[in-house]
C-alpha cells in the first residue's frame, strides 16, 4: 500500500515561527559595523605596510638573498698603490699571494657555522675567538666575504678547498713586500682592519689591507685600491655553471716621495755598520733639502720587518718606535746656534766681545761660602768670541750669554761691559718658540709628541723648588729639561742655513711647499752664526774639523747630551752643504754613545761625500 506524503500546512509553519523567537531578526548594536570596518582597515594597512617594508626597505636585502641562491659572488682584490722614490724607483712591491675568505651569510644559510669556524681555526692556526671577533665586525647585509688570513701556504689552501664548504673560499690576493729595512720607519706597514678602523673610516671594508703606520697609514686613502667582483652562476643544487666578470679591480694611486732611495740605503747601511762596531743599537738619521723641506732620507734604528710586526712588539730598544718623528731628546750643543742668534738679537753679546774659558766658572753659595758650585766646560778653550765659541762648542761662553756671571767672574769678559745682560729663561723660551720648538713640524708621517720647554713657573709648580741660575746654565748648553724632536733640532739649523726661512718637512712629492716659520728678520745675526758653523769645520780647533777634507764646503755643529742621570750620553751632529748654497741638511743621532759627538763625525763625512759624488759633482748622473 502506497504511503501518501503529508502536505505542508503554511499556516502551521507561520504559527510555529510566531511562537519561537528568531535571533536573526534581533536588532544589531550600532557600533558593531564600525568596529568590524576599523579592524578590517587596520589589518589591511598592516599587510600593506609589511609588503612595502619588504619591497622597499628590505627589497635589496631579499633580492640579494635570492640572487645568492642563484650565484656565488667572488671578490677580485685590488692592489694597493706603489710607493716610489723621487726618481720613480719603487721602494716596495705587491706580491701575489693566496688568502682565505669566509662568507658569513652563506655560512649561516648552509648551516656550516661550527664546521667552518673549526676548519679555519685548525688549518690556519688562528684562535676561533679571533675569527668570531672578525665576524662581529661584519655587516651580514652588506659584506659578502670576510678576509680571515692572507698569504696562506699552498698546502693550507688545498686543505681548505678540499673541505668543499660553500662559505669558505681561497682567492688570489696581494701582499706588500718591502724591499729593504732601510725604509721601514718611513714606509710603515699594513694589516687587516679592526672594528675601530671600520668605524672611523667609511672608505675601508673587511677585504682591505690598510696602513697601520708611516706613509702606508698617512696616505692610506689614496693608496687603497677598489676591489673588483665576479660571479659564478649556479643551478638550484648549487652546481657551478658559468663565471662572469662584474667589475674590474682598480689599483690604488702611486705615491711619489721626495726620498732619494740610493741615499736612504747608503745612509742606513753606513749608520748601522758604524754603530755595530761600537756596540750601539739605537739611533737616527735625517737628510732634508733646506730649500723646500723635501725629506731626502729618514732613518730610525733599530729597524724592523714590516711583514712580521708581532716579532717586535716587546723587543728591546723599541724597533717600532720612530725616533726621528716621535723621539724627544735633549739637544745638547746643537742648540747653541739658536742661542747665539738670540744673544745677538737681544744685544747680550756682540761679535767683538770675548769670554775667557778657563775650564770652569765658580758660583758662590750664599748659605755655605766654603762650598761654591762649579759649572765646567768640556775643556779650557781660552779666550773665545761668538765664532770660535760655536766652532769650539764652548760651554762657558753660552753659560755667560744664557745665565750671566757672578761678580767674582767679571774678569773673564772683554769687549763688553759687566754685568752682561744675559738672556735668561724667559727670553730663551721666546726664541725657542720663534724657531718652531714646542709645536709640530707637520711632517706627513703622523702624530708628533709635544716638546717640553722648561719655564721657571713650571719648575716651581712641579717641584716646589725655585728656578736658579744653574738651571739656566744647563738649558743654555742644551742639557736639563729641554726636550725636542730630532726634526725640530734640524729645523733650527736649517733656519741658519736659509737665513731665516724654514719649510715644512714633506715626503709626498706632490704635497705643496709650505713655510713652517720665518725668522728672516734675524738674517743679520744668522749670517754671523753661519760663520761660526763654517769655522767648526774649517778651523783646526773646530769640533767638526774631520770634515774639512771633503770636496764640498760644510757648515756643522756637534753636540752631546747626558741622559739617565748623567750615566749615558747621546751624540748628535747637524750640518749642511754646500755651505754657501745648501741643498742638503743632515742630522745624526746615536743613543748611548760612549765617545760622545765624535761618534757621529765619520758617518757625516761619508754621507756628505756620497752626496757630492753622486748628486752634486759634474760626473754624477742624478741631480
Amino acid at each position: 500500500m502506497r504511503r501518501k506524503d503529508r502536505g505542508i500546512d503554511f499556516e502551521e509553519v507561520v504559527s510555529d515561527v510566531e511562537r519561537e523567537p528568531n535571533p536573526v531578526e534581533l536588532p544589531l548594536k550600532p557600533g558593531l559595523f564600525k568596529a568590524i570596518f576599523t579592524v578590517t582597515v587596520i589589518i589591511c594597512l598592516l599587510f600593506l605596510a609589511n609588503a612595502l617594508f619588504l619591497a622597499v626597505a628590505k627589497g635589496n636585502f631579499y633580492k640579494t638573498r635570492a640572487e645568492r641562491n642563484m650565484h656565488k659572488e667572488i671578490p677580485i682584490l685590488a692592489q694597493r698603490g706603489l710607493i716610489v722614490d723621487r726618481f720613480g724607483k719603487p721602494i716596495l712591491e705587491n706580491k701575489f699571494v693566496l688568502s682565505a675568505f669566509l662568507n658569513p651569510s652563506v655560512m649561516l644559510q648552509m648551516g656550516e657555522k661550527d664546521e667552518a669556524l673549526k676548519a679555519l681555526s685548525e688549518t690556519l692556526n688562528i684562535p676561533e675567538m679571533e675569527i668570531k671577533d672578525k665576524l662581529s665586525s661584519a655587516n651580514l647585509e652588506e659584506n659578502i666575504n670576510l678576509k680571515i688570513a692572507e698569504d696562506i701556504s699552498t698546502s693550507d689552501a688545498i686543505k681548505l678547498k678540499d673541505l668543499s664548504l660553500n662559505s669558505i673560499s681561497v682567492e688570489g690576493d696581494y701582499k706588500r713586500h718591502y724591499v729593504s729595512p732601510a725604509f721601514s720607519h718611513v714606509l710603515g706597514y699594513v694589516g687587516l682592519p679592526t672594528k675601530e678602523d671600520l668605524e672611523s673610516n667609511e672608505k675601508i671594508n673587511l677585504l682591505d689591507s690598510i696602513g697601520k703606520a708611516g706613509l702606508e697609514k698617512y696616505y692610506n686613502d689614496i693608496l687603497l685600491g677598489r676591489h673588483g667582483e665576479k660571479i659564478i652562476l649556479r643551478d638550484a643544487r648549487l652546481n657551478e655553471q658559468e663565471e662572469k666578470l662584474i667589475k674590474e679591480p682598480e689599483t690604488g694611486e702611486t705615491l711619489q716621495t721626495t726620498l732619494d732611495g740610493e741615499l736612504q740605503e747608503y745612509f742606513y747601511e753606513r749608520l748601522l755598520a758604524y754603530m755595530k762596531t761600537k756596540g750601539q743599537t739605537a739611533g737616527a738619521g735625517i737628510a732634508i733639502n733646506p730649500k723646500n723641506g723635501e725629506v731626502l732620507s729618514l732613518i730610525s734604528l733599530p729597524s724592523f720587518e714590516p711583514d712580521n710586526i708581532s716579532k717586535y712588539l716587546n723587543a728591546k730598544n723599541q724597533p717600532l718606535f720612530n725616533r726621528v718623528v716621535s723621539g724627544l731628546y735633549s739637544p745638547g750643543s746643537t742648540i747653541k746656534p739658536l742661542h747665539a742668534t738670540a744673544a745677538l738679537e737681544e744685544g747680550v753679546i756682540s761679535t767683538t766681545a770675548s769670554i775667557n774659558s778657563r775650564g770652569q766658572i765658580e758660583i758662590p753659595n750664599p748659605y755655605f761660602p766654603d762650598n761654591p758650585s762649579y759649572f765646567v766646560d768640556w775643556k779650557a778653550h781660552g779666550w773665545v768670541n761668538l765664532y770660535s765659541a760655536i766652532a769650539r762648542s764652548s760651554n762657558i761662553f753660552f753659560y755667560t750669554v744664557g745665565g750671566g756671571l757672578p761678580k767674582n767672574e767679571a774678569g773673564i769678559v772683554q769687549g763688553t761691559s759687566y754685568p752682561i745682560n744675559s738672556l735668561g729663561i724667559t727670553r730663551l723660551n721666546k726664541y725657542w718658540l720663534l724657531f718652531g720648538l714646542g709645536r709640530e713640524t707637520g711632517i706627513d708621517l703622523g702624530v708628533e709628541p709635544t716638546s717640553f720647554l722648561p719655564t721657571a713657573e713650571e719648575k716651581e709648580k712641579r717641584t716646589g723648588i725655585p728656578w736658579r741660575v744653574g738651571d739656566t746654565y744647563n738649558i743654555s748648553i742644551g742639557q736639563g729639561d729641554l726636550n725636542i724632536t730630532p726634526l725640530q733640532i734640524l729645523d733650527t739649523i736649517i733656519a741658519v742655513a736659509n737665513e731665516g726661512l724654514v719649510y715644512r718637512p714633506k715626503i709626498n712629492m706632490n704635497r705643496p711647499e709650505e713655510l713652517l716659520f720665518d725668522v728672516s728678520d734675524m738674517a743679520k745675526s744668522l749670517k754671523e752664526v753661519k760663520i761660526g758653523m763654517q769655522d767648526a769645520v774649517s778651523r783646526t780647533y773646530g769640533t767638526a774639523y774631520m770634515l774639512s777634507g771633503l770636496p764640498i764646503k760644510v757648515a756643522a755643529k756637534t753636540g752631546s747630551a747626558q741622559t739617565a742621570l748623567n750615566t749615558k750620553t747621546n751624540a748628535m751632529f747637524v750640518g749642511y752643504a754646500p755651505a754657501d748654497n745648501p741643498t742638503i741638511a743632515i742630522l745624526i743621532l746615536i743613543e748611548d754613545a760612549v765617545e760622545g759627538s765624535s761618534n757621529t763625525l765619520p758617518i757625516a763625512r761619508d754621507v756628505f761625500e756620497w752626496y757630492y759624488q753622486n748628486r752634486l759633482s759634474p760626473a754624477s748622473s742624478k741631480i
